[in-house]
């Protein structure tokens, strides 16, 4: 069901024929790729490759505790994957937060 729901939920969030005609209009173009139909035929393949990974990989993250519980075999310790996701995504943004607080303390500027 996850695999299904991520191929939907891209299908409906991500217009690729939109996306091939704004870089069409903009003076874009994907090298070797002829502007208009032919850019939203490979965009829609390269999605559509891309979306399996991430697919493969939601699902691996949704299984991956029930997996570990039933191998350690520990009872009581629930840790399901939208927990793992949100303790990893919190973590990044602490990351970038400190890091971005380091480099503005060592910034000089152009007037010191």
């Amino acid at each position: 069901m996850i695999i299904f729901f991520t191929y939907f939920y891209t299908a409906v969030t991500v217009k690729i024929s939109d996306m091939a005609e704004n870089l069409k209009k903009y003076g874009g173009f994907i090298p070797g790729i002829r502007p208009g139909e032919p850019t939203a035929e490979y965009l829609d393949y390269v999605m559509t490759r891309i979306t399996l990974a991430g697919a493969l990989f939601l699902a691996l993250v949704a299984v991956l505790p029930t997996f570990i519980a039933s191998a350690t075999h520990l009872e009581g310790v629930n840790f399901g994957g939208t927990a793992l996701l949100i303790v990893v995504g919190v973590g990044l943004d602490t990351m970038k937060q400190i890091e971005s607080m380091v480099v503005m303390r060592h910034y000089q500027g152009f007037m010191d």
